[in-house]
C-alpha cells in the first residue's frame, strides 16, 4: 500500500506463453483416465520485466521453461475427474515456480467425448490478475 492508502500499480508487462500441448488422464469417463488425452493450456504472468530487458538478466524475469517443465511434470502424474481441478492444480503449480504474481491460464480438452462436437471446451482461471 502506498501512503495514501492505494493498493501499488499492477505491472503491465507480461510473458504469455501458448498452445502448451499436455499429455493428462483427466475426464469424468473412466476411459479418459484410463487411456489419457491431449489438452492445450496457456498462460500469462504479469510482472515488471523492465529490469530483465535494461539487464538481459533472466534473473529478474520469469523463467518460462521451468514452468513449461513443471507443468508437463504436473499432467504426467495427474488424475482427476474435471478440468477445472486439473486448471486449479496448473494455477498451484506456476504460483509455486513464480511465487504470487498475477497469473491467468487457460486449459483446453482437444477432444471432449461429446457426441456430434468437434470443438473444444476450455476452463479460463485467474489468480491476482
Amino acid at each position: 500500500m502506498s501512503s495514501d492508502g492505494t493498493p501499488p500499480p499492477k505491472p503491465v508487462d507480461a510473458i504469455h506463453v501458448r498452445g502448451l500441448r499436455l499429455w493428462a488422464h483427466v475426464g469424468v469417463l473412466e476411459q479418459e483416465r484410463t487411456h489419457g488425452q491431449w489438452f492445450e493450456l496457456s498462460f500469462s504472468l504479469r510482472r515488471d520485466l523492465s529490469a530483465a530487458g535494461r539487464a538481459d538478466d533472466l534473473e529478474a524475469s520469469s523463467d518460462y521453461a521451468r514452468g513449461i517443465a513443471a507443468l508437463q511434470a504436473l499432467a504426467a502424474g495427474l488424475r482427476c475427474r474435471t478440468i477445472e481441478h486439473f486448471s486449479e492444480r496448473a494455477l498451484d503449480c506456476l504460483e509455486d515456480c513464480f511465487g504470487p504474481l498475477p497469473m491467468w491460464l487457460e486449459l483446453s480438452k482437444c477432444r471432449a467425448p461429446v457426441p456430434g462436437f468437434d470443438g473444444l471446451v476450455s476452463v479460463e482461471r485467474a489468480r491476482r490478475w
